[in-house]
């Protein structure tokens, strides 16, 4: 398979390119733009993370829409000499975070979740207040999770866009049985048990390519050993952890994007599609990424949940089952919230809470063919 040689510009998720025929050659261009992408490294950032400055607006972002817990409120009844404490430690490098907070929730997927202590959660947001200008710079357009800006509805728009180019503003297959049987197909992949197979070592060495504070790694380090013994794994929950999970993903970005030359690519966290008109194409291009995941990231393809899906048949992608002309919620995300209504009217939910909770579902809701089914709700309540 030949590949086009990039020359790459670290502010833009597309590349300037060049044709080269020399399959040898391609895989130079990848470690091209690798390396003009980590050309500058950063130093004297840990000065920054532990500034008092930066930790007020660490405490502000923790503390947004907690005001009222109890944590929240002993944190603040001494809230210049906790985070002048906390400053000290960091400059002496004798911060330690506490054991974190495990338990695990059903929505209805069984998830392990860890929360940290809330001076825990200032330091996370300290450091990714100074890490994360600079991984922006370099973070394709479209990775979309957990950014300022992206995000599922986001996607959405993007997904929307994608399926018009691949399909050709919808033209239909040979011999149609809808009006939604559009050309096109979608690789639409997830990778297996991401956040507890995420190999440290390699996300150091990944973090080092542009952070040469090496305070900075140290503090980094700290933060995943709370995580436990094992050298691999992210705790589900943590500010970090989201973040780390966009930079060690990125790689794959890199790969599908300037490698592969993959047009139509989106990624939330660890859950991508690729649209193409070529079923084959996608099947190509799957085998290519199964094999840089394993040998480079230490990572897998959820084989049930990674597979090749003509367009016609729908895409299930940031909460929607997306077709040409319209869209569906998820099943079980249609069960979670009647599960609410039914909790609510038993009074296990009280109402100002559920009414917290329906505003935010009914913004989601909204984005899909709902409006019957969201009436519906409505008159339910009454």
């Amino acid at each position: 398979m030949c590949y086009r040689v990039a020359r790459f510009n670290a502010n833009s998720d597309r590349a300037n390119l060049n044709c080269n025929e020399d399959a040898e050659n391609s895989n130079a261009s990848l470690e091209v733009v690798q390396a003009q992408r980590t050309m500058k490294r950063y130093n004297h950032l840990f000065e920054k993370v532990y500034s008092l400055e930066n930790l007020n607006c660490a405490w502000r972002k923790a503390r947004k829409g907690k005001t009222k817990k109890k944590y929240v409120v002993e944190f603040e009844r001494n809230l210049e000499n906790n985070l002048d404490q906390l400053k000290q430690e960091l400059i002496t490098q004798t911060y330690t975070p506490r054991k974190l907070n495990r338990f695990i929730i059903k929505d209805p997927k069984t998830r392990v979740i860890h929360s940290s202590y809330f001076r825990d959660r200032i330091v996370h947001h300290a450091l990714v207040n100074i890490l994360e200008p600079i991984y922006e710079r370099i973070f394709i357009s479209d990775s979309i999770a957990s950014r300022k800006e992206k995000g599922a509805l986001y996607g959405i728009r993007r997904f929307d866009k994608f399926k018009r180019k691949v399909s050709q503003n919808g033209k239909l297959i040979q011999h149609p049985f809808s009006n939604n049987s559009i050309q096109g197909f979608c690789l639409k992949a997830d990778i297996k048990h991401y956040f507890q197979t995420v190999n440290q070592e390699i996300l150091l060495t990944i973090l080092s390519k542009k952070i040469k504070d090496k305070k900075v790694i140290n503090l980094i380090k700290v933060i995943l050993q709370t995580y436990g013994s094992s050298s691999f794994g992210m705790p589900l929950g943590n500010l970090t952890s989201q973040f780390f999970a966009n930079v060690y993903l990125n790689e794959l970005d890199y790969f599908i994007k300037h490698k592969l030359e993959a047009k139509y690519y989106l990624r939330y966290v660890d859950d991508f599609v690729i649209l193409h008109e070529s079923k084959n194409q996608l099947e190509i291009w799957k085998q290519h990424i199964e094999l840089f995941l394993e040998n480079r990231l230490k990572l897998s393809l959820h084989k049930q949940k990674s597979k090749i899906i003509p367009l016609s048949k729908g895409i299930d992608f940031v909460g929607f089952r997306n077709f040409y002309y319209f869209k569906l919620l998820r099943k079980r995300n249609v069960r979670i919230f009647k599960r609410k209504i039914h909790l609510l009217k038993k009074g296990i939910i009280q109402k100002e809470k559920f009414i917290e909770l329906s505003k935010g579902w009914e913004a989601y809701a909204k984005w899909a063919n709902t409006y019957k089914f969201r009436l519906s709700v409505l008159n339910n309540l009454e």
